[in-house]
């Protein structure tokens, strides 16, 4: 009778431990500086239409990401970024800018991670220059508006080795801003930017 008693209260005890909550394990915030670069393609929306194709450019910059929460953060960086176009008729004019992309960060994974990121992305002119031709044309005067401003967002693959990260990243940029005049008088409507990057970054978490 007694082992079938202590049988039974084995059996019990078994069953509620198993039955209750693991313990959950406090996420500790992750803060991370690194260094990213990589290559762009660039080309700027005109109305009326201005036949182009993409200018190859390159940018580069400063990292600082913060995961507040396990599989979200947020994203900063103080990035070089070439810009511009290259019209059909041989004409190409490179476009310079000091940008603030301000991103909030979404990954999954352990030591490999998929990751997107998404946010606004406010820029300023530094510096602008026709690479080849010459041309009078209107897209070919001063730029207007150096202040430029949008969005951008994209995804990528992180690995994770100790407090190191490596990521391969690509995005995609639209911008709201005009750069040249666009009131009834002006002869464009629209000409904002439209530019894609892939680059490389190294990130070393700090705390």
């Amino acid at each position: 009778m007694n082992r079938i008693a202590i049988l039974l209260v084995s059996v019990l005890s078994f069953g509620i431990a198993g039955g209750l909550p693991a313990q959950k394990v406090a996420f500790i915030p992750e803060f991370y500086l690194g260094a990213n670069g990589g290559t762009t393609l660039s080309m700027v929306n005109f109305k009326p239409s201005v036949p182009q194709s993409f200018l190859m450019g390159y940018h580069g910059g400063l990292v600082m990401r913060y995961n507040s929460q396990n599989h979200l953060g947020t994203q900063a960086e103080l990035n070089y970024s070439q810009r511009g176009w290259h019209d059909t008729s041989g004409n190409s004019r490179r476009l310079d800018y000091i940008e603030l992309p301000f991103m909030s960060h979404f990954y999954f994974g352990n030591k490999v991670q998929f990751y997107f990121n998404i946010g606004p992305k406010v820029s300023i002119l530094v510096g602008e220059s026709v690479l080849a031709g010459t041309s009078d044309a209107a897209q070919y005067t001063s730029i207007a508006r150096p202040l430029d401003y949008g969005f951008c967002g994209g995804f990528g693959f992180q690995f994770k080795t100790g407090k190191q990260i490596v990521l391969i990243d690509t995005r995609a940029n639209f911008s709201v801003a005009n750069i040249f005049p666009d009131r009834t008088a002006d002869y464009f409507t629209t000409s904002n930017h439209l530019n894609a990057s892939v680059s490389a970054a190294w990130l070393l978490r700090t705390n």
